[in-house]
């Protein structure tokens, strides 16, 4: 006789689950991993919680009703396992309550430009038309407020609604904080990671973000307890990480991946940046000199199953731009800050819909 999965489940349709009177097909109770070896059956059942005190009857009875329904002769006793649904994790309550997406920027290592990335990204998505603020979390190497132009800025307290906050810097149409608009820039922050973390808490939640469409997080590199403490506080939306395409880097970038999908931290990775991907000349435009290695952050996306969302060339204008105080994202009509504007489109799309498949919706109409 020839056993396939429907005379199976035709068979064990019989079975009900006490509790609920249901069939233990329409239920949902049979996982996926039904195996047929021959005369050999085994699967497993699925309860919702451990003691089940109808789990031995019900097995007994799926046992019964194979024999019954298919043949007698069928190895079946003591092949199929019980398995407990995994208790719902509980959701992280977001700090921001009045911000719809929390995006954390994230690189293994230093110097593959994570801050230029967040920046054009941030003010990217402004461009578009949304609502957007900026952290400077890389504690020990704040570099937003040089990039933005307003490292003699000193960000203000107000009392709103009979509370002080403390008030972002705006410029390029985001609202940013950085820890390097309370430190001297000349002297080294030597910190522990509480203290950090701690500095860090009180620049979100003691500030006046109000509503936003996008909060974007410029990490630190690394995986460290900083990070730890902004995830497991934050509720985060989702990690973008950056990379170049050198063997180094994608190495770090790998274990960032792993980070942020480890089962104690379950953060989506939206996706993956290659900066530096090529260099290309001011004066030769359509020239490619690939610096760094060839399309080495796009075989990891491809690797890990994630999106790759972008590949940004060396250009000297970026450097220039940022170390200016006017990221290139700003220039909208420039070769590189195109690409910088359909990152941010790459991104939004895929934020949409992940809230798609999570049953919600953008309220915000994306802007081309």
């Amino acid at each position: 006789m020839t056993l396939y999965p429907k005379l199976i489940f035709d068979a064990l349709e019989h079975v009900r689950y006490p509790g609920t009177g249901k069939d233990i097909v329409s239920s949902g109770m049979i996982k996926d991993d039904l195996r047929i070896e021959g005369n050999k059956i085994s699967f497993s059942l699925v309860f919702d919680k451990s003691n089940d005190p109808f789990a031995k009857s019900v097995v007994k009875a799926a046992e019964q009703a194979i024999l019954t329904y298919i043949a007698d002769d069928i190895d079946i006793k003591g092949n199929i396992s019980v398995e407990m649904k995994e208790a719902p994790k509980p959701k992280v309550v977001s700090v921001l309550p009045d911000v719809k997406n929390i995006i954390a920027v994230f690189s293994g290592k230093g110097g593959v430009g994570k801050s230029t990335v967040s920046s054009n990204l941030a003010i990217s998505l402004a461009a578009l038309g949304y609502k957007v603020g900026l952290l400077d979390a890389d504690i020990h190497g704040p570099s937003m407020p040089k990039m933005f132009g307003v490292e003699d800025a000193r960000p203000q307290m107000e009392t709103i609604n009979g509370k002080e906050y403390l008030i972002p810097i705006e410029k390029y149409g985001v609202k940013m904080l950085s820890i390097g608009f309370f430190v001297d820039p000349n002297n080294a922050l030597v910190w522990r990671g509480s203290m950090a973390s701690n500095a860090l808490k009180q620049l979100i939640t003691d500030a006046y973000w109000d509503k936003l469409d996008y909060f974007v997080m410029d990490l630190p590199p690394g995986t460290g307890d900083i990070h730890l403490t902004l995830v497991q506080t934050m509720g985060i939306t989702g990690s973008v990480i950056v990379t170049t395409p050198q063997d180094v880097a994608l190495a770090d970038a790998r274990k960032g991946v792993n980070m942020f999908t480890n089962d104690k931290i379950n953060v989506p990775v939206l996706g993956l940046i290659e900066n530096m991907a090529w260099f290309t000349p001011d004066e030769l435009p359509d020239n490619k000199y690939y610096i760094f290695g060839k399309d080495g952050g796009k075989r990891l996306a491809e690797e890990m199953n994630i999106p790759l969302l972008g590949q940004i060339p060396i250009v000297q204008s970026i450097r220039e731009h940022g170390d200016a105080g006017r990221p290139i994202a700003c220039d909208a009509d420039t070769i590189s800050g195109k690409a910088f504007r359909e990152l941010a489109i790459q991104l939004v799309e895929k934020i949409d819909e992940r809230n798609r498949n999570l049953g919600a919706t953008t309220k915000v109409e994306m802007q081309r």
